[in-house]
């Protein structure tokens, strides 16, 4: 398991799949750069100032709305390699671990511009900037396995190559 350490972008509670990426975006010819509209609604100013590594930092309820898995691609397009919230939409949650971007569950003080790490093996987030911490339980082994291979898709696709 990979550990992450970035940019902190604070968001609130109940942050919807249509403000992570809106509806009009999801056409098929936007498929490979869903991550040049990511909260174009909310937030313009993030997609040009995220840098690859940074974390999302949410209240309750993250991924809300509708199911559609454009919304992790899209945060992982933009450059978002996790996402830390007090509590996610189930299949939000889902989708995330599906698409490769990590998704921990754990309440954390942050505010825009923090550097925060995350240490997956030992359960551990750290708040570098405010100097505080917090433990989080680890991702069971099959999900670990899933995150390892960059999400469900990737691992299909490997498990076809290798029984060829």
């Amino acid at each position: 398991m990979k550990n992450v350490r970035g940019k902190v972008w604070a968001f609130g509670d109940h942050v919807d799949t249509d403000q992570i990426i809106p509806a009009e975006r999801l056409t098929s010819d936007n498929n490979e750069r869903l991550g040049t509209f990511a909260f174009e609604k909310v937030r313009p100013e993030m997609v040009k100032q995220v840098k690859k590594g940074d974390v999302i930092v949410a209240g309750r309820n993250f991924g809300c709305g509708s199911s559609r898995e454009h919304a992790p691609r899209a945060l992982l397009q933009m450059g978002i390699s996790c996402v830390v919230a007090q509590s996610y939409a189930r299949i939000f949650y889902r989708n995330c671990i599906n698409t490769g971007l990590l998704p921990v569950e754990c309440t954390v003080e942050a505010d825009d511009g923090d550097t925060l790490s995350v240490d997956f093996d030992k359960g551990v987030i750290v708040n570098e900037t405010k100097k505080k911490e917090w433990s989080f339980a680890p991702f069971p082994k099959f999900v670990q396995d899933l995150i390892d291979k960059g999400g469900l898709m990737a691992k299909i696709k490997e498990e076809k190559r290798c029984s060829r």
